[in-house]
């Protein structure tokens, strides 16, 4: 196998401008496809960051109220005990917070808009004030700098409020001034509230768009919440691939616990609320969700950019496959003499494929691995260059304010091993038609 990997090597070496021509092929499409799979995880990525950061846990505990079977409240009462039993019973717990949630319109002197409110306790939010940042003039004072105002934590004061930059431009406000915050309660009566903007913050992508923060005092005061009821319990755990094993885990334990619990629906809740309109029962009933639910509207995204990568991944290795096929036929047909010298003087049938697969492979391997570490320099550098994207419509598609790529180094290597692995499954052909040339036809053959 040494020797017959060295007779590869030289064959490689002896045809440089046929090598090339097909190595360089194929490290394109390798350098294309972990391009692909980069701008796909990052996509992945930016929602997961922005999904939990603004809108769900990796694990929710939130649910139904209804006093009557025809009325339902979006909330979680007996707040401390569901608390209690999620910490108790929640393997992989990083730790838990809870957000009360609502809808309503913020109204300013120029405009309004519809937002969903979330109320926070500024204590349980350090993950949140690592995350979000403060947005600089530029993006939603006409004229303004690259300075930046407010403080995100003083949304522990009551009566204030936390915007976005998308928000803050529509409504032409800034930090300092006052808005209104207009709700109706789930008895039909409207409630206001006058805030003060404490701070803007920069844009994260769709969600931010509809996400507004206040203190969570604000959000009970609008609702006439009591102080052991919530939006929902938001459960983060050390590693979010378990979000699943832990939703089916925890609706076990609150059903032993006692608690109703409802079937599993993979939407947002405000997606349900026909569905549990409609159903014969009173009282409380739990609703467990992952992350991914949360923000199934989304996900669309996801879906579309993976079905491109596939779709492109599969023309460009039909092509490849033609490419490699041909040529190593070609070679063949160009070494029809030397591979009867070879078949004359020992070296079996079998032998001769190995050998023709082996050039195929290692011309794969050189030619794969270069095209993957190009690949994973020109994402690396992209995400140097911290693009930003003014054009809504690619922040809309890519779920952020920046341009993400994320290198894993297994989808690299997957990458590598794949296509390595197609390269020389399209030189088969060839090969066995090389291995079965009778030694006498291909001696007495004339170039």
């Amino acid at each position: 196998m040494r020797i017959l990997l060295l007779i590869a090597l030289r064959n490689l070496l002896g045809a440089r401008r046929r090598s090339a021509l097909l190595g360089m092929a194929v490290g394109m499409v390798t350098l294309i496809l972990v391009l692909m799979l980069s701008l796909t995880k990052g996509i992945e990525d930016n929602l997961i960051e922005g999904a939990t950061t603004l809108s769900t846990g990796h694990v929710n505990v939130a649910g139904f109220y209804k006093s009557t079977p025809g009325e339902s409240i979006p909330v979680v009462t007996r707040l401390s005990e569901v608390r209690k039993i999620v910490e108790e019973n929640t393997p992989g717990l990083d730790y838990v917070i809870d957000r009360s949630r609502g809808w309503g319109k913020i109204i300013s002197d120029t405009g309004s808009m519809q937002v969903g409110l979330s109320g926070i306790e500024a204590a349980q939010e350090d993950r949140f004030f690592e995350k979000v940042q403060l947005a600089p003039l530029s993006d939603y004072v006409e004229g303004g700098n690259d300075t930046t105002e407010g403080d995100l934590r003083r949304i522990a004061e009551p009566n204030t409020v936390l915007l976005f930059a998308a928000q803050a431009k529509k409504l032409e406000v800034r930090v300092g001034d006052q808005i209104t915050v207009q709700t109706e309660t789930f008895g039909g009566r409207t409630n206001t509230i006058d805030a003060t903007i404490i701070a803007v913050a920069r844009d994260q992508g769709l969600l931010s768009n509809w996400s507004v923060f206040v203190p969570r005092s604000a959000t009970t005061e609008l609702y006439q919440f009591g102080p052991d009821t919530t939006g929902a319990v938001w459960i983060y755990l050390k590693d979010h691939r378990d979000a699943e094993k832990t939703m089916e885990h925890l609706r076990t334990v609150f059903a032993e616990k006692g608690f109703g619990v409802m079937d599993h629906e993979p939407n947002p809740f405000w997606m349900k609320f026909e569905t549990v309109q409609g159903e014969d029962w009173t009282g409380q009933k739990l609703d467990l969700t992952v992350w991914r639910d949360e923000v199934n509207f989304l996900t669309y995204v996801l879906t579309g950019f993976n079905f491109i990568t596939t779709l492109l991944l599969f023309v460009l290795v039909v092509l490849i496959v033609i490419g490699i096929s041909n040529t190593m036929w070609n070679a063949v047909r160009e070494r029809t003499k030397e591979i009867g010298t070879m078949r004359a003087i020992g070296m079996s049938g079998t032998r001769v494929l190995w050998l023709i697969l082996l050039e195929a492979l290692l011309l794969g391997v050189i030619a794969t691995t270069l095209g993957g570490l190009l690949g994973v320099i020109i994402a690396t550098a992209i995400n140097a260059a911290n693009i930003e994207l003014h054009n809504d419509a690619f922040r809309a598609i890519l779920l952020a304010e920046k341009v993400r790529l994320s290198v894993h180094a297994d989808q690299v290597v997957m990458a590598i091993l794949g296509l390595t692995a197609i390269t020389g499954l399209a030189a088969i052909w060839p090969a066995r038609r090389g291995a079965t040339i009778p030694p006498v036809t291909a001696i007495q053959t004339v170039e």
